[in-house]
């Protein structure tokens, strides 16, 4: 039996020219292992830090006046590049018009220097509890990527496992019910919609192959519990099957 870990810390970009900021951040959201804060102090270090594949971070947190650029507009660049992960503009330039301005660009929350730490941690992870509500998340599966957008299972080498439409829903349906068992009758509906042609037999040949792409990890990450299944994010696969 594969062992068990503890949910991977969520990787959180800080970017801000001022290193006495961007070390209490570090330090705050490192302090109790629910996070792995990085650093850039400049555009161009968060640009090649961003773009690595695979995509490294669950969120950013992005100042204003950078040396080499306008934070604002970073931020709208990257949102028409495709980075859909959240967004927080912490910034000395509060004015209202200042954040509307962050708001319009593209940024999910608008935070004013000097800022209170407890205040800005609660707002990120309200952020990041409504990015994993959204089709634009990508979900952390034990040491795996899993995007539901892109149907696809990503491993920390890279390599990547793509999912049929039906079984990226299943595992994103599984990954929000949490730790509760998901009888097969309503994740039948969820998935299949109220069909009177699809069966439960259907769902089980779905979750059969599945766990046939997931190859040894299959009986840790999705387990079979009374008439349901349940999702195990802290299932540690050991590798993909070819």
């Amino acid at each position: 039996m594969a062992a068990i870990r503890q949910q991977p810390m969520r990787p959180i970009l800080i970017i801000d020219d001022d290193a006495s900021v961007r070390a209490l951040l570090a330090e705050q959201l490192g302090h109790d292992g629910e996070f792995a804060p990085r650093e850039a102090a400049s555009l161009g270090e968060a640009e090649r830090m961003l773009l690595a594949s695979p995509p490294a971070f669950d969120a950013i947190l992005l100042d204003v006046g950078l040396p080499d650029g306008d934070g604002l507009a970073f931020c709208s660049r990257l949102r028409q590049i495709g980075v859909r992960v959240p967004i927080l503009i912490v910034s000395g330039h509060a004015t209202e018009a200042d954040i509307v301005r962050g708001l319009d660009a593209g940024a999910n929350d608008y935070i004013a220097k000097p800022f209170r730490l407890r205040e800005l941690l609660a707002r990120l992870r309200a952020q990041l509890r409504n990015h994993e509500h959204s089709d634009d998340a990508t979900l952390q599966l034990g040491v795996f990527r899993f995007s539901a957008s892109a149907r696809s299972l990503t491993d920390a080498a890279g390599q990547r496992v793509r999912l049929t439409e039906k079984e990226a829903a299943i595992l994103k349906f599984l990954y929000r019910a949490g730790s509760v068992a998901v009888p097969r009758e309503t994740l039948l509906a969820a998935v299949w919609g109220y069909n009177t042609r699809v069966s439960t037999h259907t769902l089980e040949t779905h979750v059969y192959r599945l766990r046939r792409k997931l190859g040894d990890v299959a009986g840790e990450m999705i387990a079979t519990e009374g008439r349901g299944y349940r999702l195990n994010p802290a299932a540690r696969p050991v590798a993909f099957a070819a």
